[in-house]
């Protein structure tokens, strides 16, 4: 099993619009919401043959919808699934049920992983969709089955409190949603995101059988338990990198990132601070580093030891 950095996967055609053959029991549609953090865009996937499975049906855009419309035909639609409540993959969830008739299933409404006082504006704030309700809660373990195909909800929280993926046997495939993709690391952005979290469902998928897993951005993941195991090693890395800063006196989460993400653009280091303070918080929960008061992106921070 390899134990280096991921081999990201950025050769990705999104044809947008398009209904995408995977295999013989799933297609994809992707949404034209390309952004740092959508990639090309949210792709919403199709399960099933004249009885369908909808997953992630993106945001709520007009054009998207009509796609979709199209890729579903004379097909009756069974059920609508939500991976997690981010605005680029659960709003246009409502609308496809009013179209359709089918019940949307997701965790729950869009909360964050718990309280935390960040001392200024959450720049992701706005990612939440705290009007998500779904209409049937599925939760850990339960599964939503249609003419040929079961899904099984596994709770994946850490990208955000919400996230489920869901397995999909019939093609030993799991639909891996935000969690782990392609393309990226997954960003991890308290308060809606919690490293600890994140890294425990890494482990939950340790060990299991899927060989493919279809993300909510870009192309799949092949070769799955290697990458998780990637991943792993990738996040670990970050939080020894956290903790070789503040021994070397950097200490303050700015100062962090200018020097671990320095060969990212600045544009995007708001985002990498946010990621900083999730592996901060967990290396503070675990007694590894200690702030001169609460957690929060303004502390400053040492090593326990000091």
């Amino acid at each position: 099993m390899s134990l280096g950095p991921p081999r990201f996967d950025r050769a990705f055609d999104p044809r947008h619009g398009e209904a995408v053959r995977l295999s013989p029991l799933v297609r994809r549609v992707t949404v034209r919401n390309p952004g740092p953090f959508t990639f090309h865009g949210t792709n919403t996937y199709l399960v099933g043959d004249r009885d369908l499975a909808v997953i992630d049906p993106g945001p709520d855009y007009p054009a998207h919808r009509e796609a979709l419309l199209d890729a579903i035909g004379p097909a009756r639609v069974a059920a609508i699934l939500v991976t997690h409540t981010h605005r680029d993959h659960s709003p246009g969830a409502r609308a496809l049920a009013a179209l359709t008739g089918a019940p949307v299933y997701g965790e729950g409404p869009h909360r964050p992983a718990r309280p935390l006082n960040l001392g200024e504006i959450n720049p992701l704030d706005a990612s939440g969709d705290k009007d998500f309700v779904p209409d049937r809660k599925l939760s850990d373990g339960q599964s939503v089955a249609g003419q040929g195909w079961t899904l099984t909800a596994l709770a994946t929280p850490g990208h955000c409190a919400t996230h489920l993926a869901f397995a999909f046997p019939e093609e030993e495939a799991l639909f891996s949603g935000d969690h782990v993709m392609a393309w990226s690391t997954s960003i991890v952005a308290p308060p809606d995101g919690a490293m600890r979290d994140y890294m425990a469902s890494l482990e939950r998928l340790v060990g299991r059988s899927e060989t493919v897993y279809w993300p909510g951005h870009g192309g799949p993941v092949r070769d799955p338990q290697d990458f998780v195991a990637a991943l792993k090693a990738h996040r670990l890395g970050r939080e020894k990198a956290v903790l070789d800063r503040v021994a070397a006196g950097d200490d303050t989460i700015p100062a962090m990132v200018s020097v671990i993400y320095a060969d990212v653009d600045r544009a995007l280091h708001g985002a990498a601070a946010l990621s900083v303070l999730a592996h901060v918080e967990d290396l503070a929960e675990r007694g590894l580093i200690r702030a001169d008061g609460p957690v929060s992106l303004q502390a400053t921070y040492r090593l326990a030891r000091d």
